[in-house]
């Protein structure tokens, strides 16, 4: 795994990370962004190419184009190093910290990279959960003072959490166990919204689907072999049955939003999913960095 110092020596130069940026976008060779052909040729300005076969005329592109480099006034070395730092902060970084750290020019800038790094986080493979699944629902975000015990005379302090559902967002999550999580923002905890999620995210050849007593899970009966342990009443694990590994990634997930972040809207809060979820389901991979600049 690098370190930032051997990411800022590999890459000494904007045309170091170009060069980088071509290799991975277009590793069978340069293909027009548009149209997907081959046969593009190289213009004498450095890092652009034309296709005269394009259906709207001439287009002329370079390797920025169609990227989440595209059309900003930041280096790619920045760039890269943003990529990097959000990549190996396990808990997230904050737009503020970035700044500090690269010498942005404003708060804006910063925060306006990060959720682009963000979209590009996403992977645009998906693949159904088999095996062991957990599957689980949550609530993140809210103010302290909607929070249980917060307001006046309260025990709760600013930024600590609770289990309230005022001013929260809901989330689903399914984690395949040794394996993947995926996990969405829904409006409801509804049968209807928590069937099509599942139906969406576990193979029909899932060999166990573990949840809690929540009522929207019943439709599982019958049709997945389903489990339930019941945490209400203190069960926790009974044998293969138990939601551990989803509730660890919960917790990874909330310690972000209340430690680094403080507050996610819930416009933005996909976004922060596709982090969160990327770093978990790549966190055996080597190189983090280099399918982030592949997916930008």
């Amino acid at each position: 795994m690098m370190t930032l110092t051997q990411l800022m020596e590999r890459f000494p130069t904007e045309d170091s990370c170009r060069e980088y940026l071509v290799e991975k976008r277009w590793s069978k060779g340069v293909r027009c962004p548009r149209c997907g052909n081959e046969r593009v040729c190289r213009l004498t300005r450095p890092w652009n190419w034309v296709c005269t076969k394009c259906s709207k005329g001439v287009y002329r592109f370079s390797p920025l184009v169609g990227t989440i480099f595209e059309n900003t006034n930041v280096g790619l070395r920045t760039w890269f190093q943003v990529i990097y730092l959000m990549c190996q902060s396990k808990k997230g970084i904050s737009a503020l910290q970035v700044q500090r750290m690269i010498g942005a020019g404003s708060y804006r800038t910063a925060w306006y990279m990060c959720h682009r790094i963000r979209a590009a986080m996403q992977s645009p493979e998906f693949k159904k959960l088999a095996g062991f699944v957990e599957v689980d629902e949550t609530y993140v975000g809210g103010k302290a003072h909607n929070r249980h015990g917060g307001g006046v005379g309260g025990g709760l302090k600013k930024h600590q959490g609770g289990r309230g559902m005022a001013g929260k967002v809901a989330v689903v999550g399914a984690i395949a166990r040794k394996g993947n999580v995926i996990c969405k923002v829904i409006e409801n905890t509804s049968n209807a919204t928590l069937d099509a999620f599942v139906r969406q995210a576990v193979s029909e050849k899932v060999k166990l689907v573990a949840t809690d007593e929540h009522a929207g899970y019943r439709f599982l009966d019958g049709r997945l072999p389903h489990e339930v342990v019941n945490h209400s009443h203190g069960e926790y694990v009974r044998g293969n049955v138990h939601t551990a590994n989803i509730d660890s990634f919960w917790s990874g997930l909330k310690r972000g939003v209340i430690g680094t972040f403080h507050k996610v809207s819930k416009k933005y809060l996909p976004l922060y999913l596709n982090e969160f979820s990327f770093r978990y389901n790549n966190r055996k991979d080597g190189d983090m960095f280099a399918l982030v600049v592949a997916g930008s």
